[in-house]
């Protein structure tokens, strides 16, 4: 389970709530819950887009696309109904922070969904969560329960002529089902491969009307936002991004846990200071910087704001902000073949390219690991990923393919050493090492 820790530099927004009960109906009311719903009721749907748009948030789950633009694709009159989808489907490799959000704060998921549900004129959502949060979903169906027991959900709610409703659902354990397209065919009942796009879920979406897809965290954001206005959200962020973003910090680093910090927060202090530095005063060897499906920098690239832009520029994505530390100790191409060996097993093999490029990369990065592998078996690997790249019908092979390609540019030398002899640092230190199965 995720560490609930603190350091003086947070800034306590969507995590304000967090230890304090806030699951139980009356503390999160207490604690100025489902107020920002109340003020939302009374602007209307246009108010509540622009004011979405003007705080600066961005998706929380990856792409990190306009929340209020998303919004306002969804057209206004459409003759089947409209759904809102909140995905806490967390599976990307590194990545806790919809956890925390379900264990301590379920009602702000709620709350979120029923203002996005006004802002586009839905009146059903749906919370769909990874399949081994089994403890959570109990939490958040008694929190839907609770809401509805109060009547904030159901027809007329909080004593208006509005309808939202919302069911809770759960996965099967699929990395895949964490794509938009994806989780709306496994909410239908069906295989959850991903849809060919367009047309897009805006306009045709779950159960082919329109629908908005979010991440867990990007709506449990929005009551917040309301309730601070947008332009004191947007203050708390950089430019174009606002806010603040759960950081999950793991591998190798003092005091791992989830960190809620302004976007733009210096990646080197959130290692180095918030983190407590590289554990056992070992060296810094690499960071992965959003979740093991982001290129890996290295130190000293790692000087750099956390936030969409330039966490681009330096040739990496804040992805769903999941740093993993790596120190002096690790064998990256071990980390490589740890890396790819999840994506090859969690490919829905819908995709050629995915399917049959995921296998061929596993395959090659286990004979060079295991140093039986040829000289060309490293450029291999790079021409594989690099032609996965962009070809696949959804992320996943992107997801596979970039970390791939950033492993063999960045450490290349390490690659080599495996194929001419030399012992993997893990050999070498006496550590256990990886093994395939």
């Amino acid at each position: 389970m995720p560490k609930l820790v603190s350091h003086p530099d947070e800034v306590k927004i969507i995590s304000r709530r967090f230890g304090q009960g806030a699951e139980k109906i009356d503390r999160y009311i207490e604690l100025g819950g489902y107020e920002a719903v109340k003020k939302c009721l009374a602007q209307g749907s246009d108010w509540i887009i622009n004011e979405v748009k003007a705080s600066g948030l961005r998706g929380r789950g990856g792409a990190g696309f306009s929340t209020g633009m998303k919004w306002s694709f969804v057209p206004k009159q459409s003759a089947k109904p409209k759904y809102i989808l909140v995905n806490g489907d967390e599976s990307e490799p590194g990545t806790c922070k919809d956890h925390l959000i379900f264990l301590h704060d379920p009602h702000s998921v709620i709350e979120g969904a029923i203002i996005a549900g006004l802002a586009v004129g839905a009146k059903m959502g749906f919370i769909y969560m990874r399949g081994e949060y089994r403890t959570l979903l109990e939490i958040m169906e008694r929190a839907v329960a609770d809401a509805y027991a109060r009547g904030f959900l159901g027809k007329n709610i909080f004593g208006s002529d509005k309808e939202f409703q919302i069911i809770t659902q759960t996965g099967a354990g699929a990395y895949e089902v964490g794509e938009e397209s994806a989780l709306m065919e496994s909410l239908e009942g069906k295989r959850g491969v991903p849809r060919i796009k367009p047309p897009f879920p805006a306009v045709v979406g779950l159960y082919g009307g329109p629908t908005v897809i979010n991440n867990a965290e990007t709506i449990a954001t929005v009551p917040h936002v309301i309730n601070m206005g947008a332009a004191a959200y947007a203050a708390v962020g950089s430019p174009r991004n606002g806010g603040t973003r759960l950081f999950g910090v793991s591998g190798c680093v003092e005091r791992p846990g989830v960190y809620e910090l302004p976007m733009g927060y210096n990646l080197k202090k959130i290692i180095y200071e918030v983190a407590g530095g590289i554990r056992n005063g070992r060296q810094l060897k690499a960071v992965v910087p959003g979740g093991s499906s982001t290129p890996v920098l290295l130190p000293d690239e790692i000087d750099i704001g956390m936030d969409f832009d330039q966490v681009g520029k330096a040739g990496s994505m804040l992805g769903s902000a999941a740093v993993i530390v790596l120190d002096d100790q690790t064998c990256m191409v071990e980390f490589a073949l740890r890396t790819i060996s999840f994506y090859r097993h969690e490919s829905c093999g819908w995709c050629i390219p995915c399917r049959e490029g995921t296998d061929w990369l596993k395959k090659s990065l286990t004979r060079i690991h295991a140093g039986f592998g040829e000289a060309t078996d490293i450029d291999t690997v790079r021409y594989i990923a690099e032609n996965m790249l962009g070809h696949t019908f959804c992320p996943l092979g992107d997801a596979a393919a970039m970390p791939t390609i950033a492993f063999v540019k960045k450490f290349r030398q390490e690659f080599e050493d495996h194929l001419n002899g030399k012992p993997c640092p893990l050999a070498k230190m006496g550590l256990p090492q990886f093994t395939v199965v």
